[in-house]
């Protein structure tokens, strides 16, 4: 028996990744949403909106930061249906223009149940935005407003995005062959 290392094809590359993200740092620009805060959807979007927040400096928007912790899979790589909060934004999104920002737009749980809790809030516009939207049947009817990438329909890693915890480091959007 070989415990050889699994083979990762890349899916998009971190050149492909760094292009795209200009690309929304000007389109979030161009939007025009004044007082805005930003808010990452952890774990998975942390790479992703830490190049995005710097992308957005260079494009001129000086956004506060924060972060909510979600979760609809824990260690499955299936979503378990139902949404928890694991850690909540600190900040006070009332009569804010937000911008969600998520790794991957897949059933649609996690990223409308931040933005109904966002609009809840009193949040005066939620904006989202995604590296990454796989174009699968959602549980729940969503879009993103912004998107980097259409996904092909397999399990990514890699840019934050994990298994079990594993291959967030990776700087390419890839996918664990033969798994």
């Amino acid at each position: 028996m070989t415990n050889a290392p699994p083979q990762i094809e890349v899916v998009f590359s971190a050149d492909q990744i760094a292009g795209k993200i200009d690309i929304l740092a000007a389109q979030v620009a161009a939007a025009k949403m004044d007082n805005l805060l930003v808010v990452a959807i952890l774990k998975g979007s942390f790479v992703f909106a830490a190049d995005l927040i710097r992308a957005m400096h260079k494009a001129g928007i000086s956004p506060e930061v924060d972060f909510i912790s979600l979760s609809s899979y824990r260690k499955s790589t299936k979503s378990s249906g139902a949404v928890e909060i694991l850690r909540d934004v600190e900040t006070d999104v009332s009569r804010r223009n937000v911008l969600l920002v998520d790794d991957i737009l897949e059933s649609g749980r996690t990223l409308a149940f931040a933005k109904d809790l966002m609009v809840a809030r009193g949040a005066a516009r939620v904006a989202t935005c995604v590296l990454l939207n796989k174009p699968v049947q959602r549980a729940v009817e969503v879009d993103a407003d912004f998107v980097a990438f259409e996904c092909p329909d397999v399990f990514v890693i890699g840019y934050g995005m994990d298994i079990g915890h594993r291959y967030r480091e990776l700087p390419f959007v890839g996918n664990l062959v033969g798994r």
